[in-house]
């Protein structure tokens, strides 16, 4: 029996969601697939065993023109789905583009005065200079909000700490899991006020003195992504490169809602990604001598993974309508990354059980999709956090504090 034409059978989209886009969204879309089917896929795994980062790539990632894409007039549904295509390619490679993109170009957008956009935004948006989001602590990660231990403390030349002319902060503090830590150029580092307790923002040239990076070791999961252990010793930085938008944790709320929102679209690419290899390998792969997609539970497995993905994509693009009007609140969110989060491991656990032995060794890229699965669970709030959120709103009783 000769394997059935996989172009000719339904795809993982299989109620069409993609069909909402407008057609320049859609070429747009297909112009990203043709690039990461030429110069992603043949190379993802090698990158996540050696766990090296593709720098070279990133001038043919910032000629297609997708950063910040709803600040180029794109539609929130096509910003998920940039995400959840890279994503299906790979995870490592979403991970880097929504960490620069989704959280540090976005808050120049947001919250940068015009000088820090004017000297910053324009090579950021374009991949000439790279940035990093600085937010979990060692000890801090679902309670960095209140627990944040990095303190920026403000000196002036009137009082003679400083002879810069001007204003400056001294940061001391640390802070983990920082993605593209390593390498990035500029980051924005999160501090607590020592004056008044408040959580400031800082855009923070990695070069300065006293910032030490390394990078985290032995990692099972998003291996191609550089993260970090970073520290700061009386790190020097101007009032000038100070967010003025930021005066509070509370203001960086809408920020960390619309990343959380792209993690959950990564759900649906690990997902599609799950199905798209799982299909292949059981109409391919024979076994008493027929193809496994010919037997009963191989095809009952197939259909629940489709089953999730599909359900999980027509969330996600409920979710963007929303977001088009302004709509989503932060429990709508966290319904949603902690929902998704739940069918994505379902679907990655059956795609492995498909590829058997197979399953567990990146040739066949089942593994490293399983693998990487497990840091969505967990990044931005776990299914456990984002689970409490909607149970907090829902019921009007807190059980986090």
């Amino acid at each position: 029996m000769s394997a059935p034409d996989l172009s000719q059978l339904p795809a993982a989209d299989f109620f069409a969601v993609e069909s909402m886009l407008g057609q320049n969204e859609r070429n747009k879309l297909a112009e990203l697939r043709d690039f990461l089917a030429a110069e992603v896929a043949p190379y993802a795994a090698d990158w996540w065993n050696k766990a090296e980062f593709p720098a070279h790539i990133l001038p043919k990632l910032a000629a297609l023109e997708l950063s910040t894409p709803v600040h180029r007039g794109y539609s929130h549904l096509f910003a998920g789905l940039v995400i959840a295509e890279i994503t299906r390619v790979d995870t490592s490679l979403a991970t880097f583009f929504l960490v620069h993109h989704d959280l540090f170009v976005e808050s120049l957008h947001t919250f940068g005065t015009d000088d820090q956009k004017q000297r910053l935004l324009a090579d950021a948006s374009e991949l000439r200079t790279t940035g990093a989001f600085a937010l979990t602590e060692p000890l801090h990660g679902s309670d960095v909000a209140g627990g944040m231990e990095t303190r920026a403390r403000r000196i002036s030349s009137s009082t003679g700490e400083t002879d810069d002319g001007g204003d400056t902060w001294v940061l001391n503090g640390a802070k983990r899991w920082i993605g593209n830590g390593t390498f990035c150029d500029y980051m924005l580092v999160w501090a607590r006020d020592e004056a008044d307790g408040s959580v400031r923002g800082f855009i923070v040239d990695a070069t300065l003195p006293g910032v030490s990076r390394s990078k985290i070791e032995n990692k099972i999961a998003l291996r191609t992504v550089q993260n970090a252990d970073i520290t700061f010793k009386d790190v020097r930085v101007r009032e000038a490169d100070r967010f003025g938008g930021i005066n509070s944790f509370e203001d960086t709320k809408e920020l960390l809602r619309s990343s959380r929102i792209m993690v959950a679209w990564q759900a649906v690419g690990q997902q599609l990604g799950a199905f798209d290899v799982a299909r292949q390998y059981a109409v391919e792969r024979h076994q008493f001598g027929r193809p496994l997609a010919h037997f009963q539970l191989i095809q009952q497995q197939l259909v629940t993974m489709l089953g999730n993905a599909v359900a999980s994509m027509a969330m996600m693009a409920g979710l963007a309508r929303l977001q088009e009007h302004g709509a989503a609140d932060m429990p709508q969110v966290a319904l949603a990354k902690s929902y998704l989060s739940a069918r994505m491991r379902e679907t990655v656990a059956l795609g492995r059980s498909i590829l058997g032995g197979n399953g567990i060794v990146t040739d066949y890229r089942m593994a490293k999709i399983f693998a990487d699965a497990e840091a969505i669970y967990t990044y931005e709030g776990s299914f456990e956090v984002n689970s409490l959120i909607v149970g907090r709103a829902i019921t009007g009783i807190s059980a986090i504090s």
